[in-house]
């Protein structure tokens, strides 16, 4: 039996001044597309964690959790069952610098990130931060 493998990570959003929401979108060279932050879990984290450690690791954003916004299920690249539960979260410090996995952040308003985002999961996570209630 092919074991599941199991990721997290995160809609990272911001409120600017003037009420418009932005959230992150990420460009990762590798694969030559625009996604959201996210990464398998190591041994013995939870979901939780492995969210929070993996849009740090990829974004510079040291965030906090909201609440899951979603779960979505695919094959990855190499054919495995493959589970990722995201969560909506709020940045709290960091800044993004350019690495070899991630050499691009762009704040977008979740319209803006319809049109640039490449998985249609993602376009559907990003549509949820909309239905969060502002503080």
């Amino acid at each position: 039996m092919t074991e599941i493998v199991r990721a997290a990570g995160g809609v990272a959003h911001r409120t600017r001044d003037d009420g418009t929401v932005e959230v992150v979108v990420i460009h990762r060279p590798k694969y030559g597309d625009w996604t959201l932050p996210k990464g398998k879990l190591d041994p013995g984290e939870t979901d939780e964690q492995g969210a929070l450690r993996e849009v740090e690791e990829e974004t510079g954003f040291r965030c906090e959790i909201e609440d899951v916004i979603g779960r979505v299920s695919y094959n990855d690249r190499k054919g495995r069952p493959k589970t990722v539960v995201y969560f909506a979260m709020r940045p709290v410090s960091g800044a993004f610098e350019p690495n070899d996995e991630v050499d691009e952040l762009r704040w977008v308003t979740p319209d803006e990130a319809q049109d640039l985002l490449d998985y249609e999961h993602d376009r559907r996570l990003v549509s949820r931060i909309a239905e969060i209630p502002r503080i």
